[in-house]
């Protein structure tokens, strides 16, 4: 199966495994606006998501205290996004059925371990479509990347992505513990082989259930590399096969053109994080020979 299918429904997997776009309540707009994000952020975010919550004076006074402007006030006040009692009741219950499914205790516990000195071959990678062109990556991605830019979360210009030769698609939640440990050591991995090797590049999928959730694991992990926006979450479709991605943080790697080289996330014993960034490494060594040779 070519790369950019099996991408598209790795997405629509971790999207359905920890939830689409889902109702705000008072306490996630508080944490928005405390957070930095602005009252008409978050109106922009209500017309889409609505408002799954009761508004009384005592969270009209925690919202003030917040940050909420006179505006974000009257729109909650007078139930301009609220969902019915039973649109709520719906909702409350959904979020009880994902929590109970994908409880943080069965998150893995995966670490980045140092590179393997061992000498074998990465695993074969898998028969490309003749089809597809050589930027098949770049096509996928162009126009729905974001990066964290001095402090904002802003459009990434993805021309830079044309001419790479490598990706690792990392696939993670701030709101899992292991995800937040892979990212910040993959933060570090990143920063040490990127200035030797600008022929790769990480993009993250994230499975938050919240925008601000993906925006604060790229804040407070200041990642350096871009993620799909998350506006984008849900919008993929099509049949998913439910090996593909039993748990995260998840990692795949690809070539431009759409071989998979090496994945992670199956469960499997030979398929963890640290046995991507294996391959990742052979294959930036592989590369680096290569362009010595034309020298």
């Amino acid at each position: 199966m070519p790369l950019f299918l099996i991408v598209l429904l790795l997405f629509a997997s971790a999207s359905s495994m920890f939830g689409g776009v889902k109702p705000l309540t008072a306490k996630e707009i508080a944490l928005m606006l405390r957070g930095g994000y602005s009252s008409e952020t978050v109106l922009r975010d209500l017309s889409s998501r609505r408002y799954a919550d009761t508004f009384d004076s005592a969270i009209e006074k925690q919202l003030i205290q917040a940050g909420a402007n006179p505006a974000l006030i009257e729109a909650l006040r007078s139930g301009t996004y609220q969902l019915s009692p039973s649109e709520i009741a719906a909702a409350k219950e959904k979020l009880a059925a994902r929590q109970a499914k994908t409880p943080e205790a069965t998150l893995p516990s995966k670490t980045i371990a140092p590179a393997s000195q061992e000498t074998s071959a990465p695993p074969p990678s898998r028969t490309p479509d003749p089809k597809l062109p050589a930027d098949t990556i770049y096509r996928l991605l162009q126009g729905d990347l974001v990066y964290y830019h001095y402090g904002a979360i802003v459009h990434f210009d993805d021309t830079t992505l044309e001419h790479k030769k490598l990706f690792l698609f990392f696939f993670s939640s701030n709101g899992s513990k292991p995800g937040r440990k892979l990212t910040t050591q993959l933060v570090e991995y990143y920063n040490r082989v990127v200035p030797q090797h600008p022929e790769f590049e990480v993009i993250f999928f994230s499975a938050d259930r919240t925008q601000f959730g993906m925006e604060t694991c790229m804040t407070q992990s200041s990642m350096p590399w871009p993620a799909v926006a998350y506006e984008k979450v849900g919008s993929k479709s099509g049949a998913i096969p439910k090996d593909l991605v039993r748990e995260i943080p998840c990692l795949v790697l690809a070539d431009a053109s759409g071989r998979i080289l090496s994945h992670s996330g199956t469960g499997e014993k030979d398929s963890s994080p640290e046995k991507v960034l294996d391959d990742l490494d052979r294959n930036l060594a592989r590369s680096k020979d290569a362009l010595a040779q034309t020298h």
